[in-house]
């Protein structure tokens, strides 16, 4: 096997406002596995909160450069490298190296279905007049999800519900909020018909959605990195966003998946703002969730060549064999 690692980035446009980041560009590595006759690649990105960065991922990479080029499997690299966007750019580049050395697409492997998913368009946080125009700008999406702090939270979704009045809302605080504030707001936010509350309080404080009866289901974001983690926080969430730079790639999301639906959750599959390459292996995952946020090329500039079809209503086709899997 022969391993070559690369750093890339790609712009954002416009730039991507959350909840104490702002975000100019999307800065990846990537991963590529050959065997001499096929070679598999994978993209990660990596997650901010937990400071990684294209450099600190490829260094991660090179230590275990040996086992990788030695031959390693998927499940034998899930116990041998920690989770995060390192792992997933590697994991990921073993699965679409598998499906090109079988001759079967990953959905074959996996034994699974292969169907178009409709994604959401995200609206990042900007003024009213910005955020209005991003509702205009995805008015063709019929699955929205907007990105909150503190700041008019029920002001700014009413603006979002006049501009786009039948999509269907769902809202991402990115740890922005309290108990104490979510007991304020939820009744407003149920009366806007909003589906889905992500990650409202901060990862590591969880407790405090002991007991809440909410009207919109609750979903865990940064709060569920891996398969260990779901099993600590499960008791306060209704979903899970499942994010392969999170846990690691889609060897452990197919797990957490399953471990959730055996827990009766209702699943979500996430993005860090990839290009195609990270949309392609959540795809995958998407064929098992409720909620699908895969619109990372939306956000970009220029998606890479061979990239995802994003059509009318945001459905979105399978990934093309020349893309990836």
């Amino acid at each position: 096997m022969k391993l070559v690692v690369e750093t890339k980035s790609f712009p954002l446009d416009p730039p991507f406002r959350i909840t104490g980041h702002t975000f100019t560009d999307t800065h990846a590595v990537w991963v590529y596995i050959s065997d001499g006759d096929y070679t598999g690649r994978g993209e990660g990105i990596g997650s901010y909160y937990l400071n990684e960065t294209p450099e600190s991922m490829l260094q991660q990479i090179e230590e275990f450069r040996d086992a990788i080029e030695k031959g390693i499997t998927s499940s034998q690299l899930v116990d041998l490298m920690p989770i995060g966007g390192a792992r997933n750019a590697v994991d990921c580049a073993l699965w679409d190296l598998e499906a090109k050395r079988s001759g079967r697409r990953i959905f074959e492997l996996l034994h699974m279905p292969a169907e178009p998913v409709q994604t959401v368009a995200t609206i990042g946080i900007g003024d009213d007049e910005f955020m209005a125009q991003r509702a205009h700008d995805f008015s063709d999406y019929q699955n929205l999800k907007i990105k909150l702090d503190r700041e008019r939270p029920i002001e700014r979704v009413k603006l979002i519900r006049q501009v786009c009045p039948d999509a269907s809302l769902i809202i991402d605080a990115n740890q922005a909020w309290d108990r104490e504030l979510l007991d304020k707001i939820l009744p407003g936010l149920a009366d806007l018909g909003v589906e889905l509350i992500e990650q409202p309080v901060k990862r590591g404080e969880d407790r405090q959605l002991a007991g809440l009866e909410s009207p919109v289901p609750i979903g865990a974001d940064e709060s569920c990195l891996s398969l260990g983690e779901y099993q600590q926080i499960s008791p306060y969430y209704d979903v899970i966003n499942i994010k392969l730079d999170k846990c690691g790639g889609l060897t452990e999301a197919l797990m957490i998946a399953q471990a959730a639906q055996l827990d009766g959750k209702h699943l979500m599959v996430g993005n860090m703002m990839g290009t195609s390459l990270s949309m392609a292996p959540s795809f995958v995952i998407a064929q098992l969730c409720d909620f699908v946020d895969i619109d990372g090329p939306l956000l970009l500039a220029k998606d890479i060549e061979n990239g995802l079809e994003y059509g009318h209503g945001g459905w979105v086709q399978p990934p093309s064999a020349a893309l990836w899997g």
